[in-house]
């Protein structure tokens, strides 16, 4: 019987389809500043050991350092846990966001089913591993039996054609796919990006498209390995690995094509992720605040991207810039290639790899009335720590270009403006 990825990868012990439910092994399990709260439950379980610790990633990311005690002291305790449950895989505050430490690390895999209890580790599907997010009552069931149950879903299959446009990224390409197919159009689906474009695409771009696919309500997102999967992972994969692919006659529930040689940069506005417009509709809105940063937007060609933008140039002067690279492996990469001098010497403040305003702990949050252009994945009320301010996301470039003026630009005209080209 013919099987699409997901049906592949889960039917391990015995052959699986979609909407089946069945117990799985996941082959690594990923907790950030919420292991605090994890152990503490799997503690009320009464099982005093977590079943395979080498299986088990801990990344604090998402206040890093601590904001305040309450804070480090989460840290701290989380610091304890590690010791006393002899977990090897853990990345303190100095070393980036969790889905690009995972990635660079080498644990993001064909063929691996990761859990991790945050909703973006969807991310890993652009090596062509089953990621999903999980809540914290059950990744501490992970810990105490190394076990989770799972419906099989459905796969939607988006196939993405044309020409890239200059102006366009794959932040703008997602965007328009959830403005499109909206906040639930693919509730608990197996999203595959597949097409030309995405075979065109970078690494860092796919990571985008898995990155959202999550906020389209996707169980997981994937992308079928191939030669630039095997080239990034070349001295990187923890361990031995085995592509799975979609039969060629597996059964797809919804099938979407995307056209994108004539696509406009895209600008997702106040309160949610699809309510989404062309950058040209909310052209001239005024912005205090720009975050390039987050798990979706902050990887090293984004900062050739930006710094290509404002080198040489001042950001506008009513208008603050918070830049926090994904890793410390990209901050030193941007600061070898000299991002980080163009970035600060046009008026932006580095802040240390980590997640920042997103989670609205700190680092760049907002005042009530304030608005920001984002290049991250979420603009709910509250995100940037202020139910009453404003979050628009958009790609690297238009952001960039946004800085100079001091409001929402629609990109291609400073790409006229210089030629032409795609800086």
């Amino acid at each position: 019987m013919a099987k699409t990825f997901v049906e592949k990868i889960l039917s391990r012990e015995r052959s699986v389809s979609a909407g089946e439910i069945l117990e799985i092994k996941p082959d690594f399990a990923m907790s950030h500043d919420n292991t605090a709260a994890i152990a503490k439950t799997f503690r009320q379980i009464g099982i005093k050991k977590i079943d395979k610790p080498d299986r088990h990633i801990v990344i604090l990311d998402h206040c890093v350092p601590a904001a305040n005690e309450k804070f480090a002291q989460n840290h701290k305790e989380i610091r304890e846990f590690i010791k006393e449950q002899k977990i090897d895989h853990f990345y303190d505050i100095d070393r980036g966001i969790c889905h690009q430490v995972i990635c660079e690390e080498g644990f993001a895999l064909p063929g691996k089913i990761i859990v991790g209890s945050d909703s973006h580790t969807t991310t890993y599907g652009a090596f062509g591993a089953f990621a999903t997010g999980i809540g914290r009552s059950e990744m501490a069931a992970i810990f105490a039996t190394g076990k989770i149950w799972f419906r099989v879903p459905e796969t939607i299959k988006i196939t993405i054609k044309g020409k890239i446009p200059a102006a366009i990224s794959a932040k703008d390409i997602i965007l328009k796919i959830i403005g499109d197919l909206k906040a639930d159009g693919a509730l608990y689906k197996s999203v595959w990006f597949a097409g030309p474009v995405v075979e065109e695409m970078s690494i860092a771009g796919r990571m985008v498209l898995t990155n959202m696919a999550v906020e389209m309500g996707a169980k997981n997102g994937h992308i079928e390995p191939d030669a630039k999967t095997a080239a990034y992972l070349k001295n990187r994969a923890r361990v031995h690995y085995k592509p799975q692919y979609s039969d060629p006659d597996a059964r797809i529930e919804e099938n979407y094509e995307f056209e994108i040689s004539d696509l406009e940069p895209q600008i997702a506005c106040p309160h949610t992720v699809d309510n989404v417009k062309p950058a040209s509709r909310v052209k001239g809105t005024k912005i205090d605040q720009i975050f390039f940063g987050s798990c979706t937007n902050a990887r090293l060609e984004d900062f050739k991207i930006v710094a290509d933008v404002l080198r040489n140039k001042k950001i506008h002067n009513h208008l603050r810039m918070v830049v926090i690279p994904a890793s410390n492996q990209i901050y030193l990469q941007a600061l070898q290639a000299g991002y980080i001098k163009d970035l600060i010497e046009a008026g932006a403040v580095l802040v240390n790899p980590g997640c920042g305003p997103c989670m609205g702990n700190h680092q760049g949050v907002l005042a009530p009335g304030e608005v920001t252009l984002s290049t991250s994945n979420r603009n709910f009320k509250g995100r940037f720590g202020c139910k009453e301010s404003e979050i628009f996301l958009s790609s690297p470039l238009t952001a960039a270009v946004s800085a100079l003026t001091g409001q929402i630009e629609d990109c291609r005209d400073f790409i006229k403006s210089s030629g032409g080209k795609h800086v």
